[in-house]
């Protein structure tokens, strides 16, 4: 059995998570980044205009998963971008490749929702399933 690529949302206190599945690990870190960012924007409103790639050094998964969503919050935090899809490449050393395509922010057209201001390491988890991954991450906003 293959698990389907997607993610949710859940509420806690003073922040919000996202659970995450896909097939493989790199697929529901994808997922992982999708739920981040449809905590921020309207994902469908991110068009494709730019990218930016994301190379990281082998590591556990939960730190990976977390190293690879502080990087793309920093793009986002720097260079003013928005993403709304993600192409992950996890190599058998452990060390990740990803992409992230999306665009400059436009507050005259980009529906925003609250600011993710931090990964936390709260509830921060990575577990096999019977055909897949799932991964649960919690960001202060």
């Amino acid at each position: 059995m293959t698990v389907e690529a997607a993610f949710e949302l859940f509420e806690i206190t003073a922040d919000v998570g996202v659970s995450a599945r896909g097939s493989t690990l790199a697929a529901a870190f994808e997922q992982a980044a999708r739920g981040m960012y449809a905590v921020m924007v309207e994902l469908d409103g991110v068009e494709e205009r730019e990218s930016r790639t994301v190379e990281l050094d082998a590591a556990p998964a939960e730190r990976q998963l977390e190293r690879w969503l502080l990087e793309l919050l920093f793009l986002t935090e720097s260079e003013d971008l928005l993403f709304s899809r993600f192409e992950v490449v996890i190599e058998e050393s452990g060390a990740l490749r990803g992409v992230a395509y999306g665009e400059r922010l436009d507050r005259a057209r980009h529906e925003l929702g609250p600011e993710v201001k931090a990964v936390t390491r709260h509830l921060l988890a990575v577990r096999a399933l019977d055909g897949g991954f799932e991964v649960r991450v919690v960001f202060d906003i």
